[in-house]
């Protein structure tokens, strides 16, 4: 697996439209896509920043993959992504460096990207998301 760079920031909102007063409005960004992903719960709004993106993770549902950070912990940031090639190799050098995975395989994510998640436990508190593929 090689690491490119990093791919989004993602952050749990409960109103994408009101966030967006800030991203749009005050920093003057620019919304780039917005897609449904209705089996994780989810609208994803993608703000461009630079070469990077910004990804407002607003939940469709009560029992999206947003709604318990959001109850937890409140809006703010969720995990950040990084960019890589050769996703298939990543749950077994997850294992083989104490990290954990939070499915045994790669899953369809936003854009027809593939991704995994790695527990935060072995991240040092940051919920990781491996991305392969180009939006």
């Amino acid at each position: 697996m090689h690491t490119n760079r990093i791919d989004h920031i993602g952050i749990a909102v409960r109103s994408a439209q009101e966030r967006l007063k800030f991203y749009k409005g005050f920093l003057g960004l620019q919304v780039t896509d917005i897609e449904e992903l209705p089996d994780r719960g989810l609208r994803v709004y993608f703000v461009k920043v630079g070469d990077t993106r910004i990804e407002l993770l607003e939940p469709m549902s009560d029992n999206s993959e947003v709604s318990g950070f959001l109850e937890k912990k409140g809006e703010g940031i969720h995990h950040i992504a990084f960019n890589v090639i050769g996703i298939d190799d990543a749950v077994r050098l997850a294992k083989e460096s104490g990290l954990q995975p939070l499915s045994e395989e790669p899953k369809m994510g936003a854009g027809n990207t593939r991704v995994l998640f790695l527990h935060p436990k072995t991240t040092g508190g940051v919920l990781v998301e491996l991305v392969e593929g180009a939006h």
